[in-house]
């Protein structure tokens, strides 16, 4: 996906390790679309916050994410339970589906959608 945002997404300071919150995101010049960012350590991971079983948002409230005990990501309509690493369902409606991924890069302590970083001067 490409990219014409010219801000970043967030700070790495404001996402916590192991957590998941929700951030908008203009995608191909598009309206800005809700995304799901989660960083595990140093990787940090986005998908649309549509859960593919039957495009409902994943959250039960704007930013507000349902967790399973084993970490994994639980859609709030239908229960769907998504893994974090690539974003395959694991459980649920849709399972050997996976969320929508969104190319996103670290760069100086902030979350860019990949592409859209200033180029380093």
């Amino acid at each position: 996906m490409g990219s014409l945002n010219t801000e970043p997404l967030l700070s790495l300071d404001v996402l916590a390790d192991g957590a998941v919150i929700e951030v908008e995101a203009r995608l191909d010049g598009e309206d800005a679309e809700s995304l799901v960012v989660h960083r595990q350590g140093a990787s940090v991971r986005a998908w649309l916050n549509v859960c593919p079983h039957a495009g409902r948002r994943l959250d039960w409230a704007p930013g507000q994410f349902l967790r399973s005990r084993e970490g994994l990501l639980v859609c709030a309509a239908h229960g769907a339970s998504f893994e974090l690493e690539g974003g395959q369902c694991v459980a649920g409606p849709c399972r050997g589906d996976a969320l929508r991924a969104v190319a996103v890069e670290v760069r100086d302590g902030r979350v860019w959608l990949a592409g859209s970083a200033p180029a380093a001067g």
